[in-house]
């Protein structure tokens, strides 16, 4: 998952995102209220960890600017008030869950894990388009009664593209998604994967075609012939 921490503790921001990272995640910090919006605004978080006070904005006011457009990231408020009702106003403002400082890393992997797998529970891990389904759980392609299995990379890449569909989505935000916002992946790796990717469809016998948007980014085409950009 990528990861977002707003946090203006830093010793407890580092300790945090290098758990985290330790797992696997790849870790944004932000310790401005200020300035998170505009981390949150490019889209590319999976999970937002956010402290309730912080210089600049208050952390309940960026949850509900948040919700107020329509941004579903689901966030977990790390707070020092531990009453029930700065509990509940937290979870009221829109906040999926309530963690009070100070508090254990395990007790915070063990809330990221609940929420997710209630997450995953209403989602399907099945995604769809033309004659694709990618399952993202085994990382497999499948055409018809063909099938192969995909890199987590390519599966992820592959996820972003199915989501989005006939719908174009930029190679910044594909580039963060897949290798993170600090990534020094060039935009030729990207296009390596894609290439990857389009030899997949081809392999599948798959009408999907992956079609590039010059200067803009990729999505998505289904029609009677693959087609190559």
């Amino acid at each position: 998952m990528t990861i977002l921490i707003i946090e203006d503790d830093k010793d407890l921001c580092h300790a945090v995102s290098w758990q985290l990272q330790q797992e696997g995640h790849r870790v944004d910090c932000c310790h401005d209220g200020s300035e998170a919006m505009l981390y949150i605004k490019q889209g590319i978080y999976d999970l937002i960890l956010l402290d309730c006070m912080l210089p600049g904005e208050d952390g309940l006011h960026i949850l509900h600017d948040m919700r107020a457009g329509g941004n579903l990231t689901p966030v977990i408020i790390l707070s020092a008030l531990g009453e029930v009702d700065d509990r509940v106003t937290g979870l009221n403002a829109g906040a999926d869950d309530y963690l009070v400082k100070p508090f254990a890393y395990s007790e915070l992997a063990a809330r990221i894990a609940s929420l997710f797998r209630r997450k995953n529970a209403f989602e399907n891990t099945t995604l769809s388009y033309g004659d694709l389904s990618l399952d993202s759980a085994e990382n497999s392609l499948l055409c018809g009664d063909k099938k192969c299995a995909l890199s987590q990379t390519e599966s992820e890449l592959m996820r972003l593209l199915l989501q989005a569909g006939e719908h174009t989505t930029d190679r910044t935000i594909l580039l963060h998604k897949v290798w993170g916002l600090d990534t020094s992946v060039e935009c030729s790796n990207l296009d390596n994967y894609i290439y990857f990717l389009r030899k997949r469809l081809k392999t599948l016998d798959s009408r999907v075609a992956i079609v590039n948007r010059r200067g803009l980014g990729y999505r998505l085409e289904y029609s009677g012939e693959n087609h190559e950009h």
